[in-house]
């Protein structure tokens, strides 16, 4: 079972591929574990491990394909193909609401250890 340090597992597992990403360890290109990996060499759930693969796709560290798998890929790398106008304005709207929803989170979770690191009445 995976230890409580106060901060969000999945952030925990997404910071320590970021930080081999940028030190040279996983060259872009490079196939990141399938989620069923990170289950078992991190001891967490497969929710944990969408969400540590999903934020590396959010900060542009990975690139995903379905049915193949994540790949290293390192932020601000040229993208292939153009989009519509329309589905770029969804896509930055979505990246608008994943940062959100990830502050709401990370909030959360500051609650939660607050409350954790009350005095218990007793």
């Amino acid at each position: 079972m995976a230890d409580f340090t106060g901060r969000a597992k999945y952030l925990e597992i997404a910071d320590d591929f970021k930080r081999r990403i940028r030190d040279g360890e996983l060259p872009a290109g490079e196939k990141l574990p399938s989620e069923t990996e990170l289950m078992t060499t991190h001891g967490v759930s497969r929710t944990v491990a969408r969400q540590a693969i999903s934020r590396l796709r959010e900060d542009g560290y990975a690139i995903s394909h379905q049915g193949k798998g994540s790949y290293v890929t390192l932020p601000g790398e040229a993208r292939p193909a153009k989009h519509s106008p329309e589905f770029e304005q969804i896509t930055e709207y979505l990246s608008e609401v994943r940062r959100d929803v990830r502050r709401l989170a990370e909030r959360m979770d500051q609650i939660e250890q607050l409350v954790r690191n009350q005095p218990q009445d007793g």
